[in-house]
């Protein structure tokens, strides 16, 4: 638990946060070309927080936001850094708590990082966007709970979840893969314990 948030910003650390922001940048902009109900933009974040822990996470995952927002024109984008933060932080709590390590318990990591994601993102889309999310899977159920006559938070929340969970489950699914095909020498140098640490 001590390690919990230990944070290294070694050569290996600095050279993995734009790797990770890079990643998350291509799934974006293939998920948003092929116009896919997916928002596929937290895999480098994710795979950030399970390296380098929830602060590497939580960098990697606004820095995405704020990078592709400003680059592209995405004002949405922007607003959603603190969604990207919060789930680059949850997965590497995850992570850190062993939830990466078998794929049982990574589809748990994923629910984890949904239902973060899920939190944060519905209050910010009934505030500025009437709850919508401008994704045409979630914005269908949220049309069809506005029909419903049902609240504009809970068609949100229900909006959200409809694309967050789903997204979230595939992401962690790939990072798991991802993590596993590391060789061991690489992921050594991330770990929270390692004695590379010159700083105490």
């Amino acid at each position: 638990m001590k390690n919990l948030f230990k944070t290294k910003f070694d050569a290996a650390v600095i050279v993995l946060i734009p790797a990770c922001i890079g990643i998350n940048y291509l799934g974006k902009l293939f998920a948003s070309v092929l116009k896919l109900p997916l928002w596929l933009d937290s895999i480098g974040t994710c795979i950030g927080g399970c390296l380098g822990g929830p602060i590497i996470g939580a960098i990697c995952g606004a820095a995405n936001n704020l990078i592709y927002g400003f680059s592209a024109g995405d004002n949405i984008t922007l607003i959603y850094a603190l969604t990207s933060l919060g789930i680059g932080a949850a997965v590497g709590i995850m992570a850190r708590l062993g939830f990466m390590k078998s794929f049982p318990k990574a589809i748990l990591t994923a629910c984890a990082a949904g239902l973060v994601a899920v939190v944060i993102s519905t209050p910010l889309n009934v505030l500025f966007w009437g709850g919508t999310t401008g994704n045409v899977w979630g914005d269908a159920v949220f049309a069809a709970t506005q029909a419903a006559s049902m609240p504009v938070f809970l068609g949100s929340l229900l909006d959200e979840v409809v694309v967050d969970v789903p997204d979230k489950l595939i992401t962690l699914i790939v990072v798991f893969f991802i993590l596993k095909g590391l060789p061991k020498k690489l992921t050594t140098l991330y770990e929270a314990n390692s004695e590379i640490e010159t700083l105490d």
